[in-house]
């Protein structure tokens, strides 16, 4: 009892409860930890390790979980006199939340663009682990990010983007689909359905339910899975979706944008849309 009445505590100081959810997903937190499908949290902590005295540019959060566990996010805010919002970012499989590729670029970029930046990092499996095995642990990131987005409201910020990467969609899209994107004001989708090879999607993407505008954007090489299912994406975006929501194809790039030319177009075209939210 005297632990339940703590975690209730910390959550109103950290006013958790402005999550309308909350307290349904702590009950399915509960639910999680008494399952066999877990999170690598030792992975995940030596990749923390590993990657936060490398962090130069924002400063490091340690965000506070229903459950009063902490995970690692890097927040960086806007270097304009006039902030436009605020964006979290979820990075891909296998990666984290200052990647090099994708991940600080776009948490960099933006922040020099007018918008405060949040970048974090998500729950892991181990190397092997395949895109079957991730949808297992979908539900551990839905509370990271209902924090996320909590946290920069409580900066002030009435606009917040959504940008997510390869299994970051995944990930984001399986919390649309559980509590709605009625927390958000738009998202971006790099490289939408990514998944390893004879591992289909159980389901399409929520893009029908979705209310917010959604930029669909991939490479012109991106993954055989993710261009196959473009047009099925479009045409929900399309017959659904907001009337601000776009598909967008970067030229000559793969779904790493490891080349500074393809990079340098998905800053530039994810950017200018953000704008016109």
């Amino acid at each position: 009892m005297k632990k339940i009445i703590l975690v209730i505590s910390s959550l109103i100081s950290l006013n958790l409860f402005a999550i309308p959810f909350i307290s349904q997903m702590m009950n399915e937190m509960q639910n999680m930890v008494l399952g066999n499908q877990h999170p690598d949290y030792e992975r995940e902590s030596r990749i923390v390790s590993q990657i936060e005295d490398s962090v130069l540019e924002g400063e490091v959060e340690k965000l506070s979980l229903p459950n009063g566990d902490k995970f690692f996010s890097i927040y960086q805010e806007s270097e304009t006199d006039k902030v436009k919002g605020g964006v979290i970012i979820l990075h891909n499989r296998g990666y984290h939340a200052n990647w090099e590729y994708v991940v600080r670029p776009l948490r960099v970029d933006l922040a020099k663009k007018g918008w405060n930046t949040l970048s974090i990092q998500m729950p892991v499996l181990n190397k092997e682990a395949k895109y079957y095995d991730y949808l297992k642990i979908m539900p551990y990131a839905r509370p990271r990010i209902a924090v996320a987005i909590n946290f920069l409201r409580q900066q002030g910020l009435e606009k917040i983007i959504v940008i997510g990467h390869g299994c970051g969609v995944h990930m984001l899209m399986d919390y649309i689909e559980k509590y709605s994107d009625s927390e958000i004001d738009g998202f971006v989708g790099i490289g939408m359905g990514a998944t390893d090879t004879g591992q289909k999607m159980p389901r399409p993407y929520p893009l029908a339910q979705m209310s917010v505008p959604v930029l669909d954007i991939y490479g012109e090489k991106d993954f055989a899975g993710v261009k196959r299912l473009a047009i099925i994406r479009k045409e929900a975006l399309d017959r659904f979706g907001h009337i601000k929501s776009k598909q967008m194809v970067v030229k000559k790039a793969d779904h790493y944008y490891k080349k500074p030319q393809a990079e340098k177009l998905l800053l530039n075209k994810i950017s200018t849309w953000i704008d016109t939210i």
